[in-house]
């Protein structure tokens, strides 16, 4: 067996890219994109994607330049996750909600040479560029119009052209840029929060490949379900959702904006199967006056924040089934789930949604997931209990921080990738996270979670959402300030004092809030999640509390 070894029949680079080829022979006439009243089927996005990557390459771009694009959930959208990698080039998604200062970073870091923007962030993308320094090379810019728009703008000076006259004038029998390497970089994305020293996460082809896969076993995706676009696909690309959608010949239902209204309308007027989104969709989703139960089941896979127990249980009792899992950027979707057990079916609705708050167990796609000391760098106990830093090791896992050294060797060590988030393995093996390690609280020497706090408030019958964070306390250090924005319709707002009341008898009396913000709505991230930074910000300049209380 020793003779046996690689060989080009044996190795080929493992790439997403081939999911979109296969679908155009399997699915070929099946719907593959859905957008108000264009419908295209699989054949029509290869041809699509493939004239597209064709007039990339004519401009220049080459294997491993950054190509950019600052869109929503539209179908140009999803076709540049394949014609920009089919043209060689590495796939930028940036969050079409940030400032120009922050956008413009990006682009410098990047060193983008080609930039796709829909016509709505035309603007912040142009005042983007307008802050680059004079001998700083910009990129080209390639408008994307919408509703029949395109061809209207191109005379303007500083765009190179629009969307559909590339498709237009593209090659149809384009051959396109096959990795040299599975190893070759495919995307980079921002991690969140990014400021004047950027994150750039890079993945590898063969990274997303098997995280697709994975993804598709673990949430047991069917062939050609039908899926709406409520995750953005610019955040961790969709999940990489974007191009498992490919390998199940599924239905991409887009939607260029989005609220409860226009979700249930979607999935009443599609059939819709299936669809992602954060803990604040299913808050969303689950708090609509006189809600009915919807005919058919539709499948949610949450994640990026612990979603309340209290929410599970509404939102399943309109018929939505959640799975909840576990991942970041730097993972190119989920890692962890809470796969289900059969067992658990007999328990009580409540329990069951208790369970389900957890984050889980590894994807069959990571080799090992831990919760680990962080100064010992042993395991900790696996008792629910013991607090430790998760750690990471698979093909999923980033390539690394693009040029940023001192992040990869702070996050990449001893064989592990540190994740900075705090959670507990519980007897049976299941991960749930307690924290953000920059979220734990620490009041008089006791170790905190916030989302425990958190889980209590959302139980409140009157509580929309809730995020606890620390506030400065003269006696014990730090103490939980609470955050809550109440539910439409509540005719007798709680006080402060009933909210503490109502914490006091579910919760130990340490955890339990010293402070409560009544706020319109907490602030958001473009993807729903809670901005804890602001909150903190705002609990720190309250001022320390100067009096003790037990």
């Amino acid at each position: 067996m020793d003779q046996l070894k690689p060989s080009p029949a044996n190795s080929s680079p493992l790439t997403p890219l081939h999911f979109l080829e296969r679908a155009a022979t399997v699915y070929a006439d099946c719907p593959s994109i859905i957008y108000n009243s264009t419908t295209y089927t699989w054949a029509n996005t290869y041809q699509r994607c493939l004239k597209m990557a064709s007039s990339i390459s004519s401009l220049g771009i080459r294997r491993g330049d950054v190509v950019s694009v600052v869109a929503p959930n539209i179908p140009a959208m999803y076709e540049l996750h394949f014609a920009i990698p089919m043209a060689g080039a590495v796939l930028n998604t940036v969050n079409l909600r940030l400032d120009s200062r922050t956008i413009s970073v990006i682009f410098r870091h990047a060193q983008s040479k080609l930039v796709f923007v829909d016509y709505q962030s035309e603007s912040v993308v142009l005042e983007a560029l307008s802050l680059f320094p004079p001998n700083c090379e910009r990129p080209l810019i390639v408008l994307m119009a919408d509703d029949g728009e395109y061809g209207i703008r191109s005379s303007k000076s500083h765009l190179h052209g629009n969307y559909e006259e590339m498709i237009l004038n593209g090659d149809p029998d384009f051959d396109w840029v096959r990795p040299e390497s599975e190893f070759d970089p495919l995307t980079l994305n921002y991690t969140s929060g990014t400021t004047s020293s950027p994150k750039g996460v890079v993945h590898s082809h063969r990274g997303i490949f098997i995280g697709a896969v994975d993804s598709l076993i673990e949430w047991s995706v069917p062939k050609e379900p039908v899926y709406l676009w409520t995750l953005p696909m610019f955040h961790v690309n969709g999940w990489s959702y974007t191009w498992g959608m490919a390998a199940s010949g599924g239905t991409n239902v887009c939607l260029r904006k989005f609220d409860a209204a226009a979700i249930y309308a979607a999935i009443h007027k599609y059939n819709v199967t299936h669809m992602c989104g954060a803990p604040v969709v299913l808050n969303m989703l689950s708090n609509v006056p006189h809600g009915k139960p919807l005919e058919k089941p539709v499948y949610i896979l949450t994640g990026g924040a612990p979603p309340p127990a209290a929410v599970l249980l509404r939102i399943e009792s309109l018929g939505f089934v959640i799975t909840h899992g576990y991942g970041m950027t730097e993972t190119a979707g989920l890692v962890v789930c809470c796969t289900w057990k059969k067992k658990w079916n007999k328990f009580p609705a409540a329990e069951k949604a208790r369970i389900k708050a957890r984050q889980g167990v590894r994807t069959p796609g990571m080799a090992a997931v831990d919760v680990i000391d962080p100064e010992s760098g042993k395991s900790v106990a696996r008792d629910g209990k013991t607090l430790g830093e998760i750690v990471l090791r698979g093909s999923c896992i980033t390539l690394g921080y693009l040029k940023n050294p001192e992040a990869n060797a702070k996050a990449m060590r001893n064989g592990w990738f540190y994740t900075g988030d705090v959670g507990v393995i519980h007897p049976d093996g299941y991960l749930e996270i307690k924290d953000r390690s920059k979220d734990v609280i620490i009041s008089g020497g006791e170790n905190l979670s916030s989302v425990d706090v958190e889980s209590v408030l959302y139980r409140h019958p009157s509580v929309n959402e809730a995020a606890v964070v620390a506030r400065p306390d003269e006696f014990w250090g730090e103490t939980p300030c609470a955050f809550l924005s109440l539910k439409e319709g509540v005719t007798k707002k709680p006080t402060e004092e009933e909210v503490v009341a109502f914490c006091r008898s579910n919760l130990p009396h340490y955890m339990v809030p010293k402070t409560v913000v009544f706020k319109e709505e907490l602030p958001k991230t473009s993807t729903g999640k809670i901005q804890k930074f602001v909150l903190r910000e705002l609990a720190k300049a309250m001022g320390s509390i100067t009096r003790s209380r037990i």
